[in-house]
């Protein structure tokens, strides 16, 4: 009986002013974790969606870079055969990137290739110069080696690169008048749909092919150096293009399955904190009407 009037006194007193309701903060910690919840089914939705189209993009992609190996193929072919006698230590560095994100850490492995370069001293002079096609590893050398960097490109291999994309960058290297001994072009090899890797090709200048023992042998015109030189320069810009926009797929789409899972594991867990809460919130409700009830 004693019991009863204490509760009853208990529950007859005024709340303090500016007091929230029990049952009132829970719902608004239920109503937050409501729209946390939509809009994290939204972000899976996205995802999902994200992850159809580059698996899709990926098939093309592998069967334009299967193509394009051949090219490099070329390349590696005719420097085997003409190697030359002593090269520089300028060396003029082509980083392949791209402009688009959301792939993982593609773009900072050709970075970290890059930089690993310039840490041996005795192979690359400090002063060698870096061309970069992509606004991603762009933005990354330009705080890193910003002395080093002569030009950029964008806007290239938005789709599948071709090689008309590969000659005109190769035209404008040549023609910017940038002083080196050989090139090397920085890219991420394809090994697997979910492994990839930073490799470097080397391609020869026009001067060094002339001084080569292969190509002295034998008599020719200037132009015939020089036509080669950039031939083979875009083939292996666009050998380099093509296998790194595969990687980029890819990765892309490997990054976009991750999160789809990461947004799974989290709509699970925050259903089971609003059913808690919910339950909760139910408990608190029945024990306010048995209270209230236990006092008449």
């Amino acid at each position: 009986m004693l019991a009863r009037r204490t509760l009853g006194r208990i529950a007859s007193q005024p709340r303090a002013l500016g007091a929230a309701p029990t049952n009132a903060r829970n719902m608004a910690t239920l109503r937050e974790i409501e729209l946390r919840l939509k809009s994290v089914r939204n972000i899976e939705k996205i995802t999902k969606s994200m992850k159809m189209i580059a698996s899709t993009k990926m098939n093309k992609a592998q069967r334009a870079m299967q193509a394009g190996k051949e090219y490099g193929l070329a390349n590696s072919e005719l420097f085997k055969n003409a190697p030359p006698e002593e090269a520089g230590k300028r060396t003029l560095f082509i980083v392949v990137s791209s402009d688009k994100g959301l792939c993982g850490g593609i773009h900072s492995s050709v970075t970290k290739a890059t930089r690993r370069a310039f840490a041996e001293k005795d192979k690359v002079a400090e002063d060698s110069p870096i061309m970069v096609i992509g606004d991603k590893s762009k933005a990354q050398l330009s705080r890193l080696l910003p002395r080093n960097l002569v030009m950029t490109f964008n806007q290239i291999g938005r789709d599948i690169p071709t090689f008309a994309d590969a000659a005109g960058v190769a035209d404008l290297i040549l023609t910017s008048g940038v002083k080196y001994d050989k090139i090397a072009i920085v890219y991420n090899k394809f090994i697997s749909a979910i492994s990839y890797e930073p490799a470097v090709i080397e391609v020869e200048s026009e001067a060094v092919l002339k001084e080569s023992p292969g190509f002295r042998a034998y008599e020719m015109e200037d132009d015939v150096t020089k036509d080669l030189a950039e031939f083979s320069l875009a083939n292996a810009i666009y050998a380099a293009l093509v296998e790194a926009h595969a990687c980029e797929q890819s990765a892309r789409r490997n990054a976009m399955d991750n999160a789809s899972k990461n947004a799974g594991d989290m709509i699970n867990r925050l259903t089971l904190q609003y059913n808690r809460g919910r339950q909760a919130a139910i408990t608190n409700e029945l024990v306010d009407i048995i209270t209230g009830a236990s006092a008449l």
